[in-house]
């Protein structure tokens, strides 16, 4: 047990730092898409009924002009956004970086911008893919996740925190 509590908490060890990262960040990214597809469902509609959440739960939707799906992608990933950056600095403080780089309010302005721009250029690809090729909200969301996630290690191993 004590082996597993100094993999936990080492910050060292570059593997482990990334396989935590990794375990962090799909915790966040489940934060994250809980947070989004429960508003673009419930709150701001931006779902069709090609979307693999609709047809997983069989859900029956109200169809939705592509300029207002558009924009209430965009509020859906705002909100995910604080939600799910708030539950990724925690844990990458707790379990993978070294904080302390920067006094605690600009670390976590730091953070919350560089996570701000890549998830601009992630929702950005988004509108890209929906409006330029009328793909589904589903797969637009999963380009913005794979791009975010590649921008957020490096500036936050590099730029935010202790290695």
């Amino acid at each position: 047990m004590a082996s597993l509590k100094k993999i936990l908490l080492d910050k060292n060890h570059a593997g482990f730092q990334f396989l935590k990262y990794s375990m962090c960040g799909g915790i966040a990214l489940a934060a994250d898409m809980i947070s989004f597809f429960l508003v673009a469902w419930l709150l701001f509609p931006a779902l069709t009924q090609d979307d693999i959440f609709v047809r997983i739960f069989n859900m029956q939707i109200e169809p939705v002009a592509e300029g207002a799906r558009t924009l209430n992608f965009i509020i859906g990933n705002t909100i995910a956004f604080i939600i799910s950056n708030m539950t990724a600095y925690i844990l990458n403080i707790f379990f993978v970086f070294k904080a302390g780089k920067h006094n605690r309010w600009k670390e976590l302005g730091l953070f919350y911008l560089v996570s701000g721009i890549s998830v601009g250029i992630g929702v950005a690809l988004g509108v890209v893919l929906i409006k330029g090729f009328g793909m589904s909200t589903t797969s637009s969301y999963v380009a913005k996740v794979v791009s975010t996630t590649l921008i957020n290690y490096a500036a936050r191993k590099f730029f935010i925190f202790h290695g």
